[in-house]
């Protein structure tokens, strides 16, 4: 077997714990998509020479692939790099016994989508790494380039915000749920009564061009109004499913038809004390492409 298939297999053999990994820390699976066929890229012009274990290489590889992306997205929101990662002045002994392992296990499907998405990059690669992929403490410390102790300071700030009480961001998004569930919900019931509940009386829905050269209107504003509006665009489409936008949630709208399964809508909502005060309606496939979108259960 020549050097060309043989990296090829072995690639192939590494590409599920890979895949995991990017998923778990990107929360996107075409981002993970994108971060794996990275490090084939890396892969294959690299001095093979001095890689003695590849599975290890590729998971380094991926893993500051990640970081770097979690950093760019960091940036692009306009969001301090790392504003909520203090130093540390004490130290940890590390580590959590398998009991608790195998309850942290068991909570981290909604951890992964609430809580994740709201640790700094290095937070949550020193987390995943660790405490979902069994990966040393010194190797992740490489990574990051920091101490082995200060990496551990990191895995278990966010392991607390896993397992420990939410914190104020976390209560807001899960009342955000909540209210959007409630909204989705009834618009599927055509329940109008129950639409109003989780209406401001003022609330109003803003449609970009795209939306508008499909037939909705521009703007829309009442509660009475935008019950009707939401209760037959769910008549009409019978699809629709909440997603995380951008660490918020948001509703799509899309063509239960069509194989490709392309939207026809992203909503992005705005709520305030318990009630929805405006619905921005987006369309326009390239401001789609821009969004970071993960599926959530009803």
């Amino acid at each position: 077997m020549d050097e060309h298939n043989w990296l090829v297999e072995r690639f192939e053999i590494e590409r599920p714990q890979l895949q995991a990994i990017a998923y778990r820390m990107l929360g996107s699976l075409p981002e993970a998509e994108d971060a794996v066929q990275e490090s084939w890229l890396h892969l294959i012009r690299a001095d093979r020479s001095s890689i003695k274990n590849p599975g290890a290489w590729l998971t380094r590889t991926v893993s500051r692939i990640c970081l770097d992306m979690l950093r760019t997205r960091k940036v692009r929101s306009e969001q301090p790099l790392e504003a909520s990662a203090p130093e540390f002045i004490t130290t940890e002994a590390g580590g959590i016994d398998p009991e608790e392992e195998a309850e942290l296990a068991d909570s981290i499907g909604l951890a992964l989508l609430v809580v994740l998405d709201r640790l700094s990059p290095a937070e949550r690669l020193a987390f995943v790494l660790h405490d979902l992929f069994a990966i040393p403490f010194d190797e992740i410390a490489l990574m990051l380039e920091r101490s082995e102790t200060a990496t551990r300071q990191l895995a278990s700030r966010a392991r607390r915000r896993v397992r420990g009480e939410p914190t104020a961001s976390d209560v807001d998004f899960i009342r955000s749920r909540e209210v959007v569930s409630a909204f989705l919900a009834a618009s599927r019931e055509g329940s109008f009564d129950a639409l109003l509940s989780v209406l401001d009386p003022d609330v109003m829905i803003r449609t970009d061009s795209v939306a508008v050269s499909r037939g909705a209107a521009k703007e829309i504003s009442g509660a009475q109004a935008v019950a009707r509006a939401f209760k037959r665009l769910l008549e009409r489409t019978q699809f629709a499913q909440l997603v995380l936008v951008d660490g918020a949630v948001g509703i799509v709208i899309a063509d239960p038809v069509d194989p490709r399964g392309w939207f026809l809508f992203l909503l992005r909502l705005t709520i305030r004390d318990g009630k929805i005060i405006t619905i921005d309606m987006v369309a326009d496939p390239a401001r789609l492409h821009q969004l970071r979108l993960t599926v959530l259960p009803d």
